[in-house]
């Protein structure tokens, strides 16, 4: 009766959505009371439930989400992602231009949400495609798919960081893995798959050229901008392997698990970014912090979808739903990895939105970790790539890509779905064989 139960609520969720345009985290609270009284629990507990799990949700998020979109502006709005893509560019030269602009947005993916990034390097793409002659596809799609791997992979970003707080996973070993999932997954979805779409020879949508191009006195040099927008992977990245080589009552160990942690990272970016993307180049305090004050109102909504995901998963967890389910994980021969994958992969296709797929999958299968000892952090990265899979007409994104590209509804499926459908499989994949490797 509980299993019936979350797919009556699940199904309730996708109608609203679907049906009804109804804003996801309005659905979610709602359907989160919904099950809540199905399972029978008193109105004053669900509403306690709901409570709890926003809280608890945005506890260890709202200071991730604030400095990474503080971070993400700054970087953007100074050059100094400009900077990056540019100085790549020149490095790689025409012919390896396609890695160029994947390690860009591999690197500006990491500090920024997916529709910003995309938005503040397609121009770029365009410069290369009018000078270079080749092809838009060819050129443009390695550096989305670095951005759509950052996206569902790669900490501090908010979608994974939220989902490895609800599994109560490392984030630096969540970083290590994805990095080791990542990169071949962005070179088949990017410069390999970008191969097979020369047919699709398209032109530069019209009017799509006015976003700002910074002069190059405008801006920062490119090691201070690559500074800048990886500080937060390399402190989480070396606090994650001292802890592997590093005895536990090291000092050491002690203080760089503390610039590591995600939240003080970002901090320690975004001071940087203050000063050098800021202060150093003639911008005034006042004016700096009005640009990271901008971002947090682009990132509201996203931040209360969480908290309606995480309310969502109080309700099953507190309603008994969680040892129901864990009860009947004990001893299944079902992989708890393929099962995040695939509940993920499902509400993907059904609603659109990755970051309610991913996060509604995290409150439904977060009893199995305990039962089953799966790796948090695999069960990360497993949710993550089921929430990126197939994006179709429900897909903001889908739609994103259409427009930039200058694409009909059939060729953005021929495209865009399918690289989304080759990071989900790969990572997928990446994790499978970590798992088997460690175990």
């Amino acid at each position: 009766m509980p299993l019936l139960i979350i797919a009556a609520g699940v199904a309730l969720l996708l109608v609203l959505m679907i049906g009804f345009k109804v804003n996801g985290f309005i659905a979610l609270v709602l359907v989160a009371a919904v099950v809540g009284f199905a399972e029978g629990m008193d109105p004053q507990a669900i509403l306690h439930s709901i409570q709890n799990g926003i809280g608890g949700t945005l506890g260890g998020l709202a200071m991730i989400l604030g400095f990474g979109a503080m971070l993400g502006k700054l970087i953007s709005d100074t050059g100094a992602a400009q900077r990056i893509a540019t100085t790549l560019i020149e490095a790689f030269g025409a012919k390896r231009v396609q890695w160029a602009l994947m390690i860009a947005g591999l690197v500006v993916g990491m500090a920024m949400f997916f529709e910003v990034g995309f938005v503040l390097l397609l121009p770029l793409v365009f410069t290369v495609v009018v000078s270079s002659g080749l092809p838009l596809l060819y050129v443009g799609v390695p550096m989305v798919a670095a951005l759509s791997v950052t996206h569902c992979f790669l900490p501090p970003h908010p979608g994974p960081t939220a989902i490895a707080t609800m599994y109560n996973a490392n984030l630096g070993t969540t970083l290590l893995y994805g990095l080791i999932i990542s990169l071949p997954t962005i070179i088949v979805a990017g410069p390999l798959f970008s191969r097979l779409l020369t047919r699709f020879e398209k032109q530069p949508p019209e009017g799509l050229f006015s976003s700002r191009v910074f002069s190059e006195a405008e801006m920062p040099s490119f090691w201070n901008s690559l500074l800048v927008s990886i500080t937060p992977v390399l402190l989480m990245a070396i606090a994650a392997l001292c802890n592997v080589v590093l005895p536990e009552k090291s000092g050491l160990r002690s203080f760089l698990d503390f610039i590591g942690n995600p939240a003080v990272a970002l901090f320690i970016a975004l001071t940087i970014a203050t000063f050098t993307l800021g202060w150093r180049k003639g911008r005034s305090m006042e004016q700096v912090m009005n640009i990271a004050g901008d971002s947090i109102g682009a990132i509201a909504m996203i931040v209360f979808i969480i908290a309606g995901g995480g309310a969502f998963k109080q309700v099953l967890v507190d309603s008994g739903v969680g040892q129901y389910i864990a009860h009947l994980m004990n001893g299944a021969p079902l992989s708890p990895l393929l099962m995040c994958w695939t509940v993920a992969a499902l509400l993907r296709i059904a609603l659109g939105s990755a970051t309610v797929a991913a996060i509604t999958t995290a409150g439904v299968v977060l009893p199995i970790i305990s039962v089953t000892h799966a790796d948090p952090a695999l069960m990360v990265l497993a949710t993550g790539a089921g929430s990126v899979i197939a994006s179709h007409v429900n897909d903001p994104g889908f739609w994103l890509f259409k427009g930039y590209f200058n694409l009909s509804v059939g060729e953005t499926l021929r495209t865009w779905t399918v690289m989304e459908t080759l990071i989900s499989v790969m990572g997928l994949l990446g994790v499978l064989t970590i798992n088997a490797v460690l175990h």
